[in-house]
């Protein structure tokens, strides 16, 4: 069977793979993540997922067994990406774009071998309450919001804030399970190989 790389150092797309029992290896894959002029929303996140799965493919010594798994999550509000916060002025900027309005989640999934490469995009619609004064600063003061696109998380303190969500959880976390589960499986990798079957 072939062996997956995970090329990324999100703790939240190492959790997804685990909690689907697919084995993997993380490596370093850096790139560029600078928006091209004019480039949407969609073929952003795919270019980024699949140059980083690219860029760590290239970084292996053994190629031949190898799939590495790249991955991008973007929140689009009003045609804009909205990426990591630089400080704290650009989350609160993000967060009051985000409140009391839906935006949307596109996260790309890229596996790239030597033989072939394949991506798909996820996209998801979250609502968010409008937020009371004060509750973006104290959010950010959380620490929570500094690495996360959109200055949020909704699988950690920012649940709170979500009041609708049409489209895939796991994708807006950062990695959509069953788009992935059937793009590995083309690949050659089963998923649920770390359940043991009780006799």
């Amino acid at each position: 069977m072939a062996t997956l790389y995970l090329a990324s150092g999100s703790p939240r797309r190492r959790e997804l793979l685990t909690q689907i029992g697919v084995p993997f290896i993380t490596l370093s894959a850096s790139i560029d993540e600078t928006p091209l002029p004019a480039e949407a929303a969609s073929g952003y996140v795919e270019r980024l997922a699949l140059e980083k799965a690219r860029a760590g493919l290239a970084s292996l010594e053994r190629t031949d067994a190898a799939v590495v798994l790249g991955a991008d999550t973007a929140v689009v509000v009003d045609g804009k990406i909205l990426g990591k916060p630089v400080d704290r002025a650009d989350a609160l900027a993000m967060l009051d774009a985000l409140s009391g309005r839906e935006h949307e989640v596109l996260t790309a999934v890229a596996l790239v071998s030597v033989a072939r490469e394949d991506a798909h995009v996820v996209t998801s619609r979250v609502r968010m309450r409008a937020l009371a004064p004060g509750e973006a600063q104290a959010y950010w003061e959380t620490g929570e919001p500094q690495d996360k696109a959109g200055s949020y998380a909704i699988q950690g303190l920012a649940g709170v804030f979500v009041t609708q969500l049409e489209g895939s959880y796991s994708a807006v976390v950062g990695l959509p399970l069953c788009e992935t589960a059937q793009m590995l499986e083309a690949f050659g990798i089963s998923c649920w190989q770390s359940l043991s079957v009780n006799s």
